[in-house]
């Protein structure tokens, strides 16, 4: 899926942060939005955390292919139980993972944490076009489509179900800026992209 790609790369073009030298990607996976994040701040310390040791074991063989193990670097760590100080980080990314938050509110309230006062958040994420004819067709996609493909080609097809129940569930638009106010963010803004099949959130910590 094109579109995911061309996602993180205007989520990347998002952070209005002059020269970050220290971004956190959250729920980073195998590292994808992190390798996006060095493209365009190559000088910057990125720290990409996720749950699955797996998935991080994957990015650091990336990385390592790559020869940026001294600007990127993975650990396994908890959303809602980030283990670093208050204050530290410049710039905050999440791409595809906030949806997945057991506790919503509180991870974002962590992410807020960490992130240095005037620090900029930007979640990249699934969400639900307004347009109802365009909804019915992305979710009969989702629903009948997505997970026959996920019986053919993944070894988990039981995550593509997984997929559809918990973009339906989640608090897209205005709902999810709401809470990104909530957990202490300013100037939050969201912006549909691919006819609203996925939306940039942007929030910056109030100094």
């Amino acid at each position: 899926m094109a579109w995911i790609f061309i996602g993180a790369k205007k989520a990347v073009k998002t952070i209005k942060t002059d020269q970050p030298q220290h971004i956190l990607d959250m729920a980073t996976g195998t590292g994808d939005l992190a390798l996006e994040i060095n493209k365009r701040y190559p000088s910057a310390q990125i720290l990409g955390i996720d749950l699955a040791d797996k998935m991080i074991e994957i990015g650091e063989s990336k990385i390592k292919r790559k020869g940026l193990e001294k600007n990127i670097r993975f650990e396994v760590g908890d959303s809602e139980n980030i283990n670093h100080p208050s204050n530290t980080f410049d710039v905050a990314t999440v791409a595809f993972g906030v949806r997945n938050y057991q506790n919503l509110g509180k991870g974002l309230t962590e992410l807020n944490r960490v992130l240095k006062p005037s620090g900029q958040l930007v979640v990249l994420e699934f969400s639900m076009p307004k347009n109802p004819i365009l909804s019915k067709i992305y979710q009969w996609y989702f629903k009948n489509i997505l997970p026959q493909i996920g019986r053919i080609t993944s070894k988990d097809p039981a995550a593509y179900d997984y997929l559809f129940r918990s973009v339906q569930a989640f608090p897209d638009g205005q709902n999810f800026l709401d809470i990104l106010s909530a957990s202490g963010f300013e100037k939050c803004t969201c912006n549909p992209l691919t006819f609203g099949i996925c939306t940039i959130y942007s929030g910056f910590k109030k100094s």
